[in-house]
């Protein structure tokens, strides 16, 4: 079992005494199930799980109303071994898209509160489309993503200390020392070709080696287009297709925008729209939009139809490549057009599972254009990510103490680099981006 931060946040809601029932929800085997069975066996005395996908004589247990014991009743009639006891026993409706009434049911398991309930679903943001009612005020939700690069590093058998170490060179803005930048830069690598899917890592990590990681990641590739033929509805589900099918397209392109004209000829940004947003409520990619002024807020100042599009596991990038560039990628050759893109992907992942939104800024006349922008408590925070190790004229733009700018203070710089502060922005290596989050909230004025 590899090592989840969902594990702790379980906890937390266990132990919450006024939890409401949950729903964890996510893309396509990026580890849901077998988390929440590991919880549920190492916290609960009884465990009653219903994949609705595969166990389909329980869909019905809803068709006498919603109220617990007429659901309870139904479920011991189908299986008489389960065992409810009051307190002690979790509920685990797994596969919750192919039963989405079910979600309806959980305003009445909040309200009898005798038994804690877990669903789990991929696509769950269409599906609710779906659902008379789905219990808002008497849920919680919680969406889960691939493994993070701290996860994978846990996987890979660094301690909890050593991260701790990695950290106070960061927030102490000291060099790390050549040794350790070189190790974790190889590690690094490793997470960006084999990206965070639990079963791809998990090869990786038992075999010490690729082998094999590529046909895992290209499979869970065609079953994303599976859920596409399954889930989208009517004319959105070739749109959708076309999106998914064109993503290193858009970012072997020099802007890495979303161009609609590169799937269709004469076909209209705003027509696929709806098709941008079902990917990402799928779980599948990562939208990041562009400011429309580089000053806080964050949110309400972008353009909502001027975009990137990332793939939010940047190891299923590399596999959606020709083999030509999977195979430099894993010698650590030069990748030419995709080099860029990689980081950028790979960069908007980090950022994303760390809870952030995405946005970027491109200004044609005067010529400032940032990969990435953030915030602290009191400021915005440029965020730029180069292949190489020097700083573009945006970067130092931004940051050079002009009120221009009024709400950037300092920026931040990812690279090949070492760690660094030349007074206008921080540089840090790739790898520490995971630290990004805990730095600006520890960082030293």
């Amino acid at each position: 079992m590899l090592k989840r931060k969902i594990e702790n946040i379980l906890l937390e809601w266990k132990n919450n005494p006024e939890k409401k029932p949950l729903i964890v929800k996510g893309a396509r085997q990026i580890g849901k199930t077998e988390s929440i069975r590991w919880f549920a066996k190492h916290n609960y005395e009884h465990v009653v799980e219903i994949n609705f996908a595969l166990q389909k004589r329980f869909r019905n247990i809803f068709d006498d109303g919603y109220e617990v014991e007429n659901i309870i009743k139904n479920i011991t009639f189908i299986d008489p071994s389960l065992v409810f006891v009051p307190g002690k026993t979790l509920i685990f409706f797994d596969e919750l898209q192919d039963q989405p009434d079910c979600a309806t049911s959980l305003k009445s398991f909040a309200m009898n509160g005798l038994y804690d309930v877990i669903c789990s679903g991929s696509m769950m943001g269409i599906n609710y489309k779906k659902i008379e009612s789905n219990s808002v005020g008497y849920k919680e939700d919680f969406e889960m993503q691939s493994m993070d690069f701290e996860e994978f590093l846990w996987a890979k058998g660094y301690s909890e200390q050593q991260i701790d170490e990695l950290f106070n060179y960061m927030i102490d803005v000291k060099p790390l020392p050549r040794a350790m930048h070189e190790a974790m830069l190889s590690v690094f690598r490793e997470y960006m070709v084999v990206g965070g899917m639990p079963e791809v890592v998990n090869r990786f990590i038992t075999q010490g080696n690729f082998s094999g990681t590529l046909v895992k990641q290209q499979q869970l590739l065609l079953d994303y287009e599976e859920d596409i033929t399954k889930y989208a509805i009517g004319l959105e589900k070739g749109k959708v297709l076309s999106i998914y099918r064109h993503i290193s397209t858009f970012l072997a392109k020099e802007n890495k925008k979303f161009q609609v004209t590169k799937i269709a000829s004469g076909a209209r940004n705003r027509e696929y729209v709806g098709a941008v947003e079902w990917l990402a409520n799928a779980g599948i990619i990562n939208v990041c939009y562009c400011l429309s002024n580089v000053e806080l807020p964050l949110k309400g100042n972008y353009d909502p139809k001027n975009y990137k599009i990332y793939f939010k596991d940047t190891g299923l990038l590399v596999a959606s490549l020709d083999e030509e560039a999977q195979d430099d990628l894993r010698a650590n050759h030069n990748l030419g057009t995709y080099k860029g893109a990689l980081y950028e992907n790979v960069m908007a992942e980090m950022l994303s599972k760390q809870g952030y939104g995405l946005y970027f800024y491109k200004h044609e006349n005067p010529s400032l254009e940032m990969d990435f922008f953030v915030r602290d408590a009191e400021s915005l925070i440029p965020v730029e990510v180069k292949a190489g190790n020097t700083a573009t004229a945006s970067l130092n733009k931004l940051t050079d103490g002009s009120n221009k700018y009024h709400d950037v203070r300092y920026g931040i710089k990812f690279c090949m680099g070492n760690i660094g502060f030349n007074g206008q922005f921080y540089t840090f290596p790739y790898f520490m981006a995971f630290l990004l989050k805990r730095f600006l909230k520890e960082r030293k004025s």
